[in-house]
């Protein structure tokens, strides 16, 4: 499970973003300023960090210069947050050496996409577990869990849940979804997909409600 930390100071931006990463599967540490920050990594290194360029202590941007001057921390993915629009400030953090830059305000789904690609491009995303509400999927084991008690699945229906959960608060097509759990040779009726869905959601109890249907395209596990 990934580690993150948020440093932001706005507390109810702050409570939204970990809310939202929690609710993904990530392990998130939400932190207010540099001062708490630095403790926190003093005590250990994160996977990622989104950090706000406007903290009270100390400007985010003078954060990234430091951590990418030590070794331990100069391949760390970082992503700035900021309330500035100008090309010229997002231009300066990704020069210092920021990774991804965002702009307040901006969606959860968007939010996450990035955190999402960044631990990927990284080659931090090889967690073997994911826990997304009361659903906990562990590849190790290929076993899945509900509220802590085992739900068993048949080889499609796990499939299928580790790809919906993968890319939570993503809509899936209904043709991506049968092409990667299918295969593209598949010719059944699109159907065979619904009736899984169906399945699935009975096995997963309440949390099936997560998987939601988008009429017309497809299916999305909702964060």
């Amino acid at each position: 499970m990934a580690l993150i930390y948020v440093v932001e100071d706005d507390i109810n931006i702050k409570e939204i973003e970990t809310y939202a990463l929690k609710n993904t599967g990530y392990e998130v540490i939400g932190l207010e300023c540099a001062k708490a920050f630095y403790a926190e990594l003093s005590r250990k290194v994160p996977d990622l960090i989104l950090l706000d360029i406007m903290l009270p202590d100390e400007d985010g941007l003078e954060i990234v210069r430091k951590l990418r001057a030590e070794a331990a921390t100069r391949q760390l993915p970082i992503i700035l947050v900021t309330a500035k629009t100008s090309e010229i400030d997002k231009v300066k953090g990704l020069d210092i050496g920021a990774d991804d830059y965002m702009t307040k305000p901006f969606g959860v789904m968007e939010l996450i996409s990035r955190v999402k690609a960044l631990l990927r491009r990284s080659g931090r995303a090889a967690d073997k577990q994911m826990c997304i509400g009361g659903i906990c999927l562990d590849e190790e084991r290929h076993s899945v869990t509900v509220d802590g008690l085992s739900c068993v699945l048949t080889y499609k229906e796990y499939q299928l849940l580790k790809l919906l959960m993968e890319h939570a608060g993503i809509v899936a097509s209904r043709d991506s979804i049968l092409e990667k759990i299918w295969g593209i040779d598949f010719e059944g009726e699109s159907r065979t997909l619904d009736m899984h869905i169906k399945t699935l959601r009975q096995k997963l109890g309440e949390s099936g409600k997560m998987i939601k249907t988008i009429r017309n395209v497809g299916y999305m596990f909702a964060v």
